[in-house]
């Protein structure tokens, strides 16, 4: 199915009807090779896109060329959805890494508007929830040190992961470079370097072959003063995210290499 993410284990969700009608309005899905631009800054829009598989960014260029990623997009988030009032972006769409998406026109998004308003409230939600990871991210940029900036966004990846199926709450792929990283923090390569060399040395985490394994997420999620609630996730999720399992183990089944 592919809208199996969409909203999994947030507070809000859908019904199997819902979730019939949001499938039955994809009209294609489509496959994008890492590096590829998938949404053009200032292109008329007529749809809206679904990521199904892989890892998306949002990013702005700066004056001087530079690129800065203001979101990192994973399977089940409706990366344009906003698209559908605006029409077109004031920012580039691209794959991080080889994705498929979901393709769904903006006028069968007009039918669930008219025909089915509690699935419009739902996703009214997902952009509201995009733009509170938003001010998290502004947050984290403006107030937080290095250390703290990267641990934060490494707790934020671990959250969402866990959320879909792609972390057992101590381990998950990411398949991204350190430079990638850096842009997301505001950080250069090497300084990111030093910070997860720091975070592995003070037994937080690890990051080599892109996959994260995080030794001890409360004392990470400190570091980085974390806390899940802008992310709406279902109580019991929440708490995983935090890191307090309760009496339950972490589950070590194989996870999936790639998003």
């Amino acid at each position: 199915m592919l809208t199996r993410n969409v909203l999994r284990n947030r507070t809000e969700d859908f019904t199997d009807e819902e979730r019939s009608v949001l499938e039955n309005a994809i009209e294609r899905t489509q496959t994008y090779a890492a590096g590829q631009t998938v949404v053009q800054q200032r292109r008329t829009l007529d749809t809206s896109t679904l990521l199904v598989q892989g890892l998306m960014t949002r990013h702005v260029h700066a004056a001087d060329g530079r690129r800065h990623l203001v979101a990192v997009h994973l399977p089940g988030d409706f990366v344009d959805l906003h698209a559908y009032v605006l029409k077109q972006l004031d920012h580039d769409v691209g794959a991080l890494t080889d994705v498929t998406v979901a393709v769904v026109p903006h006028r069968a998004l007009d039918d669930i508007q008219t025909r089915h308003p509690q699935l419009a409230r739902r996703l009214w939600f997902l952009t509201l929830l995009d733009a509170a990871m938003h001010r998290q991210w502004v947050m984290r940029l403006a107030s937080l040190n290095a250390l703290q900036r990267v641990a934060h966004f490494l707790c934020e990846m671990n959250a969402k992961l866990l959320a879909i199926g792609q972390s057992d709450g101590q381990r998950f792929p990411l398949p991204m470079t350190q430079a990638d990283i850096g842009e997301v923090c505001g950080l250069t390569n090497v300084h990111v370097s030093r910070v997860l060399r720091q975070l592995r040395e003070m037994d937080l985490c690890s990051w080599r072959t892109a996959q994260v394994v995080v030794h001890d997420p409360v004392r990470l999620a400190a570091t980085g003063l974390f806390a899940p609630d802008y992310l709406y996730l279902k109580p019991a999720m929440a708490l995983r995210v935090a890191g307090h399992m309760g009496d339950a183990h972490v589950r070590r089944t194989p996870l999936p290499q790639t998003l």
